[in-house]
């Protein structure tokens, strides 16, 4: 039988804590209560911050308005007819912004700043406003 060295254990040891991650994998996710008229109730999102922007399971994006007890109100920013109720939501931690620069004049975007005018991606320096 090989002989277990305490001095090799410990290096071991330090390696593997040296690569753990201080930061918590969890994310914080809700559910959709009702959801009608471009506006829908999302139970379960504790941490989330009043116009910040949410993710729903289908990619759809919207932005936090109504903050309340036990829920809180959000409006879509855009299709809302592949989210129904029970469908999952998750916080991105970004609070609405649109970032803006000399490449945005004459292009069309929707309202948290992606492009819509077929013309691809917006390139060049941009500044992030609130």
């Amino acid at each position: 039988m090989a002989e277990i060295k305490p001095a090799e254990i410990s290096e071991i040891l330090k390696k593997e804590i040296a690569g753990i991650s201080s930061e918590s994998g969890f994310e914080d996710v809700g559910t959709v209560l009702t959801i009608g008229d471009g506006i829908a109730r999302i139970y379960g999102l504790q941490n989330v911050k009043a116009n910040e922007l949410v993710e729903f399971a289908n990619g759809t994006k919207g932005i936090v308005l109504n903050l309340e007890e036990d829920n809180v109100g959000v409006v879509l920013m855009g299709p809302t007819g592949d989210i129904g109720e029970g469908d999952t939501v998750k916080r991105t931690g970004r609070i609405t912004s649109i970032n803006v620069g000399e490449q945005m004049l004459g292009r069309i975007v929707n309202t948290i700043g992606e492009p819509i005018d077929g013309k691809g991606e917006i390139a060049g320096e941009t500044f992030e406003c609130q």
